[in-house]
């Protein structure tokens, strides 16, 4: 395949990932609004640290509102991760490899893309907001299944699975980060309802409220953790998602199951050896916070890795092209 190709099918599965994220976490937040105490001032700016882009939201709007927090994350076209620039990318993507996905996948990418377009175009208002961001999550979840019931699960498909995937453990390690980092409630709000109100939010931006209750029953704040990061079975938890991930590095590198070939599938490998021999004890001693920046930055250089290892242009040796003319 080429890596132009691969390229895009990879990052066409990346940017459906983030925008369904983005709408998660602004849903989120505007019910958990409603459920905060009285008097409580909503807390808006977390969301923003969360997608990694604070610096660039303070330049642009200073003060995180309601208002400003949803223009950036949902219409803004100046911003590249918002929901709108997300779906823009998706659909350019999806066009340049028209030849290799399905017309049903390229087909929804671009209903997808229109409706999201059209929706921004009419203004959304309190009344549709949430309207938008359930046809949102829809739309991605459709998109998902359309590609796996319609796309052989070959080379193409590999690189789908993986920018879906790695996207998706970024994103539950902000969000984690984010509720432990800055949302640490003081001592005597531990336990309280307002702390259970916050965690019960947090896993139903993962869709992962009602798999954890079955699991663990009572809400509370390290079997969350211990949930999201640890569980090898939960589709949006941090490890599931780096074993299917290093499942599809394997089938596109050609690897054995138990060794990599390529840096790329070395950095992911290292990756997820470490989710699968650590414990919430060892996480917690070091201190959580510490552990999600450790792991940003290792996912961070296997990002790095699979440009260069699959998708970086390399210059043609001249000696052997000339070597070849002659």
């Amino acid at each position: 395949m080429l890596s132009r190709v691969a390229s895009s099918i990879f990052w066409l599965n990346r940017y459906i990932e983030r925008a369904e994220n983005y709408a998660r976490f602004i849903e989120v937040n505007l019910n958990l609004s409603l459920d905060l105490p009285r008097g409580t001032a909503e807390q808006w700016e977390p969301l923003v640290a969360t997608t990694g882009d604070h610096e660039a939201f303070i330049a642009r709007y200073g003060k995180a509102t309601k208002e400003t927090v949803i223009q950036f994350l949902a219409t803004d076209a100046a911003n590249p991760n918002s929901i709108l620039s997300c779906l823009a990318s998706a659909r350019e993507n999806a066009r340049s490899v028209r030849e290799i996905i399905s017309t049903d996948t390229w087909e929804q990418v671009n209903r997808f893309h229109l409706q999201v377009r059209d929706s921004v175009a009419r203004g959304l208002s309190t009344q549709n907001l949430h309207t938008f961001l359930t046809d949102v999550k829809a739309n991605s979840h459709l998109f998902l299944g359309i590609t796996d019931a319609t796309m052989s699960h070959g080379e193409g498909w590999h690189f789908a699975r993986l920018g879906r995937l790695l996207e998706r453990a970024d994103k539950t390690s902000r969000i984690l980060d984010v509720k432990y980092f800055m949302l640490l409630p003081t001592v005597a709000e531990v336990g309280t309802p307002f702390d259970i109100i916050q965690w019960s939010a947090l896993l139903k931006s993962a869709s992962a409220l009602e798999m954890y209750c079955k699991q663990h029953g009572r809400i509370a704040p390290n079997p969350v953790a211990e949930f999201l990061i640890l569980n090898p079975n939960f589709p949006r938890a941090i490890r599931y998602c780096l074993i299917k991930a290093e499942d599809s590095l394997h089938a596109i590198a050609g690897s054995e199951s138990d060794r990599h070939n390529n840096l790329a599938g070395k950095r992911l490998g290292r990756l997820r050896s470490d989710m699968d021999y650590i414990d919430m004890a060892e996480i917690l001693s070091g201190g959580l916070h510490e552990f999600f920046d450790s792991f940003q930055f290792k996912l961070n250089r296997t990002d790095d890795a699979i440009y260069e290892t699959f998708f970086a242009l390399r210059p043609v040796d001249r000696v052997m092209t000339k070597e070849k003319i002659q």
